[in-house]
């Protein structure tokens, strides 16, 4: 019976302690103050990873990881949210990543041996090692070899969306995008461009330091002298402009309607996406990047006149 008794208290005392520690709509506040952080890893790790991960499975995983932080944050601990949040949305990314890999952990093992003896190799030889002497200094066949890397080539090329879900072009990596395609790529980028350099000052700042500059949120605070939850409701007010003012001018589908377009704030952003389209031209837009689509030295965003 005291068994019974005790496993009783302690499924209670788990029940309370799964308990969410904030309202729904505090909750609601978090989660929407802090998608931008979800954004901003997602970018950060699409810049060390093969080309053929998708951003949506990552800012897919992002997101729940940042629902879930938001349910089980307690204040009382003294983590600040951004801190808890990034941890595990940085673990959830890792998750995603482990599980769209097809290699195995041997596989990936012997590639690391693979690559730091042919290093050692071209180190010592003072050229590149061929197929028999790698294989020979590994102590394995030039078969073996040739199967480990086309495990690894697999894994790269490939991903399980991709293989059930797309055609055959989106099997094919590193695709060089066409002449209409790049020059698209060029004008989207040049708009960005412009649209920042049309936001008021204090959310340029914002962006260009947090986003482009990658400084902490603190120092960004303390420079303007204001709170770092400050320093975030900028940089969320600042994207939500941004991602309506380039809507505006690319995809004016996607641009909001205002409830009331006579209000101030209806006003102010219909100011803004004016900003942007007296400060912006096709010949400016592209000259931010050059014909490979990558920003040209010394350019970057203007600030409106």
């Amino acid at each position: 019976m005291t068994s019974t008794v005790t496993t009783a208290a302690d499924r209670a005392a788990d029940t309370a302690s799964a308990m969410p520690v904030l309202s729904s709509a505090e909750q609601e506040e978090l989660i929407r103050t802090h998608m931008p952080l979800v954004g901003h890893l997602v970018r950060d790790m699409l810049t060390r990873i093969p080309n053929h991960i998708h951003r949506d499975d990552l800012t897919s995983a992002g997101l729940h990881a940042l629902v879930t932080a938001a349910r089980g944050w307690d204040a009382e601990r003294g983590v600040p949210f951004h801190r808890f949040a990034g941890t595990r949305i940085r673990g959830a990314l890792l998750d995603e990543l482990r599980a769209l890999d097809w290699a195995t952990r041997s596989v990936r093992s012997k590639a690391r041996s693979t690559d730091t003896t042919r290093q050692s190799l071209t180190t010592s030889l003072g050229r590149t090692p061929t197929p028999e002497e790698l294989a020979q200094a590994l102590g394995t066949t030039t078969a073996d070899l040739h199967q480990t890397d086309n495990d690894v080539q697999r894994a790269t090329v490939l991903s399980l969306q991709g293989f059930t879900t797309s055609g055959a072009d989106d099997l094919v990596t590193e695709r060089n995008p066409g002449p209409e395609e790049m020059l698209l790529r060029r004008e989207q980028i040049g708009y960005l461009h412009h649209a920042i350099g049309s936001l008021p000052d204090r959310l340029q700042t914002v962006v260009t330091e947090y986003f482009l500059q990658e400084r902490p949120m603190a120092e960004i605070a303390k420079d303007l002298g204001v709170t770092e939850s400050r320093v975030s409701q900028l940089r969320a007010e600042a994207l939500s402009l941004l991602r309506d003012g380039l809507n505006t001018h690319l995809d004016p589908e996607l641009a909001p309607v205002p409830n009331n377009p006579d209000s101030i704030t209806a006003r102010r952003r219909a100011s803004y996406y004016a900003t942007i389209a007296n400060n912006t031209s096709m010949q400016s837009r592209l000259a931010m990047t050059n014909s490979n689509g990558h920003t040209a030295i010394g350019r970057g965003f203007r600030p409106a006149a």
